[in-house]
C-alpha cells in the first residue's frame, strides 16, 4: 500500500484539504511534516507520523530533517505527495529529500471525484 508525505502549514482551508487526501485513501503510513505552531493541534492517526519543523531554516536544512525523518521508513519505490499546504521553500525541501532517498513521486489532491492520483 501506498505511503503518503504532505506538508502542512498555514493557508486558509489547506489543512483541512491535508486531512480530507489522508482520509479519502487507504494509506500504508502518512508522514507528515508541518510548522511547530501546529503542535498538538492535527489530529492523530493510527498510522500517522508528524515531523515539526522550524520553518525559518534554509532548505537545505528543512530537506536534511525530512530525510532524516525519512529514511529507511519507506518500503516502496515510490510515495503519494500532496503539495497543496505549505510555502514553496517546505515544498522544495521535500522534494529534495524524495529526490535524495531515491523515491518517485505520484501526486495526490482530493478533486471534485474524490481524492485522485494526478
Amino acid at each position: 500500500m501506498t505511503d503518503l508525505i504532505a506538508c502542512f502549514s498555514t493557508g486558509p482551508g489547506t489543512g483541512a484539504h491535508v486531512l480530507k487526501v489522508i482520509d479519502g485513501m487507504q494509506w500504508g503510513a502518512v508522514y507528515l511534516f508541518a510548522d511547530k505552531s501546529f503542535e498538538g493541534k492535527i489530529p492523530g492517526k493510527e498510522n500517522m507520523k508528524i515531523l515539526y519543523v522550524d520553518p525559518q531554516r534554509t532548505i537545505a536544512e528543512l530537506s536534511s530533517e525530512i530525510k532524516a525523518f525519512l529514511d529507511g521508513k519507506i518500503s516502496d519505490l515510490e510515495v503519494g505527495v500532496n503539495f497543496v499546504s505549505g510555502s514553496g521553500k517546505e515544498h522544495m525541501a521535500l522534494l529534495l529529500a524524495l529526490l535524495e532517498l531515491g523515491l518517485g513521486i505520484r501526486l495526490v489532491a482530493l478533486t471534485k471525484e474524490g481524492v485522485k492520483v494526478l
